[in-house]
Formats: structure tokens, sequence, C-alpha cells
């Protein structure tokens, strides 16, 4: 165009002001107002990024400083958790999109880079709008120069699908099956081999891919009724819930707030993942000779078992010891079994300062990789690294030996994690302390349908919709 159409219908400001008139003010660009959802999830993933935080624990105080409800907490939920998720295929994405390494780039560009690559990929959210969004992120942060960096490699993102960027970038699945899992469905390598030879050692050789997907799937709430303080019927009525499948005292809550329940606001119902009712349910029914009044509790934090327990021991006129190391999960137990039969130690399972054998009962829910509970915990399968398992497995064992202790002749140990990895399982079973004798768990959680070929159970989420929850069962010889 020329400078004479340019110009056509323009007002002449030099000829308004005069050759040596005011200059113009240069053109002023406010800076936009982001979208208030993506906003939170934006502050989400950097938290998670620059200090460790806990998605799961994080997110509910964003949304709520943020005065964030209905439909925007629920899409800064969705963008927040499914970006940690899917946090090492998102990076493979933006590496070969971009021209500069990860590392190199500020910190809000990462995020933003991770939370507009999730929306182009992962949701149906159009590109275009995912892309203006998030370039508007950056321009109202303190790093507004890296908006022009995210557009271009946001843009270059959304030039193919999600499938075609794994076939670009996966390994190829015949010659190498498993990395190209990992990619296709973003997890470390590491994890996919653990949970791969767990599935083989239980001859379930073909359910790695439905195993990894359950690891995207948002849990449902489940409640539990605490027996002699509310029955589950109740809870069912004042939660508008479902019975559980499985435990006698577990309800599925078809969203909502749980905490607005009044049975859960002063206690006499929690929430608690169906798996874990089991575990504390098949510690408490397993078949005892002699007195029964002394549980414990071995690494009690935060106190779900440890609730359960008190109310079932309180009916049957036990009490409850209960462990935690950590004095901020030993107030978190002690808020949690308030008015229960429970007495709570702060100090280390390994050596708690209890009576050797003086319990009839022993629950050691011991330190773990967590990649059981994946789907609840965002980020943690890109916390975690394969080097963890060695120094766990080491902690898991001499806690095992303190149980072993702790517990009388003729009483009971259950050992749980919420890991199938075989080295924190069948591992860390193996080598128990040879006064304790394995017993079959399967007759411990009835209706519960595919336990394998025993003594030991490994719940998986896939098949039976709880946390990945190990039991292995034992009775302490004379």
């Amino acid at each position: 165009m020329s400078a004479d159409r340019s110009s056509r219908g323009r007002p002449d400001r030099s000829r308004r002001h005069g050759a040596s008139g005011p200059p113009r003010r240069p053109p002023t660009r406010k800076p936009p107002e982001p979208d208030p959802a993506r906003q939170a999830a934006l502050d989400l993933l950097g938290a998670v990024r620059s200090r460790g935080a806990y998605a799961n624990l994080t997110l509910p105080g964003i949304l709520n400083d943020r005065g964030l409800s209905g439909r925007d907490a629920a899409l800064a939920t969705e963008l927040s958790y499914g970006s940690c998720r899917a946090l090492g295929q998102l990076d493979a994405v933006i590496s070969a999109c971009g021209d500069r390494p990860i590392a190199d780039l500020d910190g809000v560009v990462i995020d933003a880079l991770r939370l507009g690559v999730y929306q182009i990929l992962r949701t149906r959210i159009p590109p275009h709008a995912a892309v203006s969004a998030t370039v508007d992120l950056v321009r109202a942060s303190d790093k507004p120069g890296g908006a022009g960096y995210v557009n271009a490699v946001l843009r270059r993102a959304s030039e193919a699908d999600l499938d075609t960027w794994i076939e670009r970038l996966a390994p190829d699945a015949a010659e190498d099956p498993l990395g190209h899992l990992a990619m296709a469905l973003s997890h470390p390598r590491w994890i996919v081999t653990a949970v791969r030879d767990a599935l083989n050692a239980a001859g379930a050789v073909d359910e790695l891919e439905p195993a990894l997907r359950a690891d995207d799937q948002p849990p449902a709430v489940h409640l539990v009724a605490r027996p002699g303080r509310i029955g589950r019927d109740e809870l069912l009525t004042e939660s508008g819930g479902l019975p559980a499948l499985y435990s006698p005292f577990g309800v599925y809550l078809d969203g909502g707030d749980p905490g607005a329940i009044r049975a859960v606001a002063d206690g006499r119902a929690a929430v608690q993942d169906e798996g874990s009712q089991l575990m504390a349910a098949a510690m408490a029914n397993a078949p005892l000779d002699g007195p029964d009044l002394r549980w414990l509790d071995l690494a009690a934090g935060p106190g779900g078992k440890a609730g359960l327990l008190g109310a079932l021991a309180e009916q049957r006129g036990a009490r409850v010891d209960a462990v935690e190391v950590a004095p901020h999960r030993a107030d978190l137990v002690r808020r949690t079994v308030q008015d229960l039969p429970v007495t709570v130690h702060t100090a280390d399972g390994r050596d708690p300062g209890l009576p050797a054998g003086s319990f009839d009962r022993v629950i050691l829910d011991a330190p773990c990789t967590g990649l059981g509970a994946l789907r609840r915990r965002p980020e943690a399968r890109w916390r975690r690294q394969p080097s963890d398992v060695a120094d766990l497995v080491q902690l898991q064992q001499e806690l095992l030996a303190s149980a072993g202790t702790l517990v009388r002749p003729g009483g009971i140990v259950a050992y749980v994690t919420c890991s199938p990895h075989l080295a924190e399982t069948a591992g860390v079973i193996g080598r128990r302390p040879e006064e304790l004798e394995l017993i079959d768990a399967r007759p411990l959680l009835p209706g519960v349908p595919d336990l394998g070929d025993g003594p030991t159970v490994q719940l998986w989420p896939h098949r039976h919709g709880t946390d990945g929850m190990f039991l292995a069962v034992m009775r302490r010889q004379e």
C-alpha cells in the first residue's frame, strides 16, 4: 500500500499542532486480562515446578484465593492436573517445536508452554483459543518478553495432533514397546517397566496398557462410614452417594464437596480410598487366637487407617496405638482420631519405644514410591526416581522387622504398600523376619475379584477401581 493511500481519510496531526508542535505519544497497550481458570492453572504449575508443591494439596487454596468455583474451577483443575500428569510428553513436544533447551527458559515460559501444549493436544479447546489465551498469560506476567517465543512454539505444536506427535517422537512400537508406551501414555520408562514386571509376575501380561491408562483417570471420591459412629445406609442418605462394591463401610460420592457433608464435617465419616478401607478391615478381621485388645498402626500418618481401626477397636473393647515419625503428620492423626480409643506417638516406627510383644494386631502401611496412587498425585510420576527405591526398600524392611518384634506370638502383622513395584512388595516379604509366617490374605477381602493365586494380594486401579494396594498378612510364630 502506498503512503498516499495509507494516509487517506486520516487527520493530519502535524498541521493541527504545527511543525514544531508536541510529538505524537506512542500508543500504549494495556496488559491483557488473563483468563482466571488458566491463570490458576499457571499458578499451580509454577508452585509444583519451583517449590515442589503437591498439586492436590495446593490447588484448592489457589482456587479459593481466586474465588473460582463451578465451571472455572473445573477447567482449572483439568488443566492443572492434566498438565502435571502429561509433563514428559508435553516437554518432548515443546523440545521438538522450540530452538532452546527447556532448562534455559524462564519459569513462567516453561509453565505456559506446558499449559498451552496440553490444551492444544489433549483437550477439545480450539488451538487458536489455546494459543491466544496462553500468550496472554505470559504478556500479563513479570516476563512479558517471553510471549513471542511461547506464541511461536505453540503454533508449531498446533500443526499436528497428538497421535502424529507420538508417531514422530516415540520409539518404534515394534522395536521398543516399553519406550513407545512411555511416550504415548506419558509415564517415565522405569515406571512402565515396574508395572510391566508386576503384571507379568501375576500372569497378567496383556494388562499393561489399561493399567497405565488408569493412572490418568481422575479417581472417584470414596467415603468411609466409621462403624459405631454412623452406618453406611445413613451415610448414603446424607451424601447422596452409592454403596461401594467391596468395602462394607464405603460410599462412592458422585461429585460435590465431601467436606460439606455433615457426617464428614463432624468426624463420623471421612474421605478414604476403598483400597485403604479394605487393608484396615483385613488386618482387623484376620483370624486370631488369644487376647485381642491392643492394636498398632506403625506408620499412621495422615491417619485414615487409624481412624477406621479406632472405630472398629471401640466396638470390640480394644485400643489402638498409632506411631508417626513426622510431627505435622502426627498432629493430623490426632485430629483424625479425636474421641476414638487411639493413642498417637510421635516416634520412629523402627524404634518407637513401645514394649516388645505387646500387640495383638499390627498394620504397617509402609512409606513407598506410591506408584499405586499416581491418579491421585498428578506430579508424582515425574518426581519419583528409580534411585528412590533402594532406600525405601531398606526402610520397609526395617519397619517390618520392628513390627515382627512388637507383635506377640500368635499375633497378626499386615504389611501394606500403595505400590505394585516388586521390590517393595514381593521383595520385602521374601526377606521378612523368619518368625513371621504368611497366611492367605484373599479370604480377608470377601467379594473382591481377580486376587490371583495368593497368599498376598495386589489391588489395581484398572481392575478394582481402588488405589494399587498390596497386602501381605503374617502371623508371628512361637
